[in-house]
């Protein structure tokens, strides 16, 4: 052993041993200073212990009329402080009677609470929710016990207060179409804050579901949390009402519409705290049902709302916002409040202050270049179909119909591209063996592309059409799962097209399946795998002997339905349905126009087109060339190559 290990194994002793002997002697200190703890602990019990032990005996030395004095000077003690603290009509409208006022309509029945002056609960009278797996309970916008509606107020000695704290004076005041309620906090002698509510009752679900609301302040600015801005804040948690928490949960968010650049925005999914500047409107949208609040002119908000809760919860999410009016001077601030269905034809019709609100946007349409196709072509024929009393499962048969029929030479397109496909095969065979050397792929495609020009076959015109008709089936994607309208509505042994239709309750989760099995998913599956496999049979004269064959037909066969039918297992089964009808419509059309081609005929029309080309296309020509300078670019780069090599 060396002089270097010799003294790197004594260093590594000295080490231990000093880290051993300071660890225990940390050890020891620890040790006494719990100790030591332990014994100030002990005797700050047992001097409490005495303290009381003394109360109580001077408690029981006490007469009765001592302690009555005792008890009043404390009283008084505590008043004198809350006068301080509040001032006279604040204190008298915190200790005040707190009560409950209802007031209806047609569509609403609104409970009103007097502490706070707020909306405290909305119900639906035209809507039920699932409760214990059936729709027996009407459905109530808020929850009582956490709905906030308060502003941000300072008392007389510049304390922090809110409008929750206190209870409002209230009349109520009966017209023709329409009851107003006033409610009224008294601050001080000269200054009060009234909120106004009028719910009216004219027979139209725009109106009717429209609460106005006027916030009236006189003398208030000395009272405000902030002179220059009212400050609200409001929230709620979200009752789960439809019967797949997946679904609900995901389509629950808080909507805003900014004035500025006049289009609606959400929270991401994150729910995390978000500031805007001048917004209309602020949404806490659910599924099917929406609470607004309207401003008629742009207001501040900051909103935020929670994470998901585990399903098995009566709510959602917790939504918090806090909105803050810019005060002006004026001596009324116009609102409304907006509790109903996110129904396009309710909607779509709401105004406030002579114009439009926009709510409708809440609904998901598919967005602005995919919209237009459920708000021009699908909802009208929808609601025509409706109001015919037709049944909802006969609409969405007859709206697959009109869809195939719109898109029907579109899928003939198609199918003659393939079919055209099918009949070069020979020619696209004899490629593949003149070509058999991948470096001599770019020759190969220029052949195959001057094959395709000469026979009049378009190498998109296969996708071209499929791609074309993506668009409406985003838009039926998008329309069924937000259609109130299919909420409870029956169809053969589905009890609700708006929700999964479980045949099968299983004991077990199923991770991204579920625990229940949909019927409709499952024949739509079979319907999509039908599809795909008559698809690609029809396609494969043109992929047999081109690398992934074998994998694309694993994609397109078997795992694309397997993959579908996990995603839509808890989809609305109205959406399952239209596809199901949608993929078995496709079927009987492409056996209808299989049936009613000539693949022979087909193939003597190309092969009279190629011994007659037409004058290539200035696309081609520039296609053409762009491979060619390719193909040279390839050339160079590998002569460059062997002359490194040499």
């Amino acid at each position: 052993m060396d002089k270097k290990t010799i003294i790197g194994l004594v260093l590594m002793v000295a080490v231990f041993v000093g880290f051993s002997f300071y660890q225990g002697h940390q050890a020891e200190e620890y040790n006494k200073w719990k100790k030591e703890q332990a014994e100030v602990e002990l005797a700050l019990k047992q001097k409490q212990a005495e303290e009381r032990k003394a109360e109580e005996a001077k408690e029981a030395a006490m007469t009765e009329e001592e302690r009555h004095q005792r008890d009043s000077l404390e009283a008084a003690r505590r008043l004198n402080a809350e006068l301080y603290t509040y001032g006279e009509q604040l204190l008298a409208a915190r200790n005040a009677e707190a009560k409950i006022c209802t007031i209806e309509n047609e569509v609403l029945k609104v409970d009103f609470a007097t502490r706070g002056g707020k909306i405290e609960n909305v119900t639906l009278k035209d809507y039920t929710r699932y409760s214990d797996g059936e729709r027996t309970e009407l459905v109530e916008m808020l929850q009582p016990a956490t709905a906030r509606f308060d502003m941000a107020l300072k008392t007389e000695s510049g304390a922090k207060s809110s409008t929750a704290e206190y209870v409002f004076d209230y009349a109520v005041e009966e017209g023709e179409e329409s009851t107003t309620l006033k409610m009224t906090l008294a601050v001080s002698a000269d200054a009060y804050l009234r909120y106004i509510y009028t719910i009216y009752e004219t027979g139209n679900p725009s109106r009717d579901y429209l609460i106005d609301f006027t916030v009236e302040e006189h003398n208030m600015s000395k009272y405000l949390d902030r002179a220059n801005a009212m400050d609200i804040a409001w929230g709620n948690r979200s009752n789960m009402n439809e019967r797949s928490f997946q679904m609900e949960n995901m389509a629950t968010t808080i909507a805003y519409w900014e004035a500025e650049d006049d289009e609606m925005e959400d929270l991401a999914q994150d729910g995390e705290l978000e500031r805007v500047d001048g917004v209309d409107w602020i949404a806490l949208k659910q599924q099917y049902f929406t609470s607004a609040f309207i401003s008629a002119e742009p207001v501040n908000a900051a909103m935020a709302f929670s994470t998901s809760t585990a399903e098995g919860k009566d709510f959602l999410k917790e939504f918090d916002t806090v909105i803050s009016i810019p005060v002006t001077g004026a001596e009324a601030y116009r609102f409304a409040f907006y509790y109903g269905p996110n129904d396009f034809k309710i909607l779509n019709n709401v105004e406030f202050d002579g114009e439009k609100t926009n709510l409708d946007e809440i609904i998901p349409m598919g967005g602005t270049l995919i919209g237009w196709i459920n708000r021009i072509f699908t909802i009208p024929i929808f609601h025509w179909l409706k109001d015919h009393g037709v049944n909802f499962g006969i609409i969405i048969l007859i709206l697959t119909i009109l869809v195939k029929l719109i898109i029907l030479p579109l899928t003939y397109k198609s199918y003659m591209s393939t079919a055209k496909m099918r009949a070069v095969r020979p020619e696209l065979e004899e490629l593949n063996k003149k070509y058999p050397n991948p470096d001599d792929a770019m020759k190969k495609q220029q052949a195959t592309m001057e094959l395709y020009q000469k026979a009049g076959i378009s190498p998109m015109g296969g996708c071209l059409p499929m791609l074309i008709q993506m668009p409406i089936l985003w838009a039926m994607f998008r329309f069924f799962p937000a259609s109130i309208e299919l909420r409870g509505q029956s169809f053969l042994w589905v009890k609700d097209l708006s929700s999964y239709d479980s045949v099968l309750d299983l004991p077990f989760n199923i991770p991204f399946y579920g625990d229940h099995v949909s019927l409709f998913a499952l024949l739509m599956t079979v319907a999509l795998f039908g599809y795909s496999f008559i698809t690609y049979k029809q396609q494969s004269a043109a992929t047999a002997g081109q690398p992934g064959a074998g994998m694309m037909k694993f994609m397109m066969v078997y795992f694309m339905p397997l993959m579908m039918l996990f995603f839509f297992n808890s989809y609305s089964s109205g959406l399952c349905y239209y596809y199901f009808l949608s993929q078995m419509f496709t079927m009987v059309i492409m056996w209808a126009i299989r049936r009613s081609v000539d693949d022979e005929k087909v193939r003597a029309k190309l092969l009279a087109a190629k011994a007659n080309p037409k004058k290539k296309s200035k696309f081609q020509l520039r296609y053409e060339e762009l491979m060619r300078q390719q193909e040279e670019m390839m050339r160079q780069q590998e002569k460059a190559k062997g002359g490194k090599r040499r």
